[in-house]
């Protein structure tokens, strides 16, 4: 055979080789542009010669895509208002709910709090901070913290059935647009329960949630220690804590945080997130 023969055989052998190995590596209901059928080059013929058993057949996948969350609540709680739950066994849980977020600077400083004292909260967004403040609301679900459509204004006037609708769809849109996150958490800025907006929320089967105990963190002349003296002495298993990120100035309830965690934590309650805690309703 001449040397011309030979290249010419050679040529034709790793054209078929680089065929079958593309025809393989096409995987049935996997898109084109994961790259697995992308033109093979040089190097990927000279691997395939040398592992004639490895080369793109085994090229790695990219990584599963993570579901995003959907925050359920069970069918007895759904179109109702929540206050607090009773735990089998009267088990010591107790979930903090944090409102008015997410907000610059404090919604950080707390995120920062919880994850060092390993605690999942449960965050009730407001439309427009959230517009304002998109990392911030990734962050949150990323770290595993539970989160409720808080309306897109934070109104707290009487409104008509189509404005109610605004105030929650928005939000929701918003937060799924963000985050991918759905909801069927919903708070009504302030505990307005008669202005038109927990009437829609129930419509749609979602849980209005309330609280049965409040850090009062919203008092203008109160310091960081009264929230915690609020919350310490309050505490009892199943309770939903009313706290705020947002919405204003509450750096008084960044200094709270830390000593409102680790006194329940003495008392030997466990945190857990609203969603969770309606799960272990008795």
């Amino acid at each position: 055979m001449t040397d011309n023969s030979l290249k010419r055989q050679q040529i034709i052998s790793i054209v078929a080789i680089a065929s079958t190995i593309t025809a393989c590596s096409i995987t049935p209901g996997i898109s084109p542009k994961l790259g697995l059928n992308q033109p093979i080059s040089k190097i990927h013929i000279a691997q395939v010669q040398a592992h004639p058993g490895k080369g793109l057949i085994n090229a790695q996948l990219p990584p599963a895509k993570v579901e995003n969350p959907t925050f359920t609540v069970p069918a007895k709680f759904q179109g109702k208002t929540v206050y607090q739950v009773h735990p089998r066994n009267n088990e010591k849980v107790i979930a903090l709910g944090i409102d008015d977020g997410p907000w610059p600077k404090t919604t950080l400083e707390m995120l920062d709090i919880l994850k060092q004292n390993d605690v999942k909260a449960t965050f009730f967004w407001v439309g427009q901070a959230l517009q304002a403040n998109p990392d911030l609301a990734k962050r949150e679900v990323a770290e595993g913290h539970a989160i409720g459509n808080h309306t897109w204004h934070h109104w707290y006037r009487r409104m008509d059935e189509a404005t109610a609708k605004s105030e929650i769809d928005r939000t929701a849109d918003l937060i799924y647009k963000t985050t991918g996150v759905k909801t069927a958490l919903f708070r009504p800025p302030g505990g307005f329960l008669n202005n038109g907006l927990a009437a829609y929320a129930k419509s749609q089967k979602d849980a209005v949630i309330m609280w049965s105990l409040t850090s009062a963190d919203t008092d203008p002349h109160a310091k960081p220690q009264a929230f915690v003296n609020n919350v310490l002495k309050g505490a009892k298993p199943g309770f939903i804590v009313l706290m705020h990120d947002g919405g204003g100035n509450h750096q008084r309830t960044v200094e709270a945080l830390p000593q409102i965690i680790s006194g329940l934590k003495q008392q030997g309650y466990r945190f857990v997130t609203i969603p969770e805690l309606l799960q272990m309703e008795q």
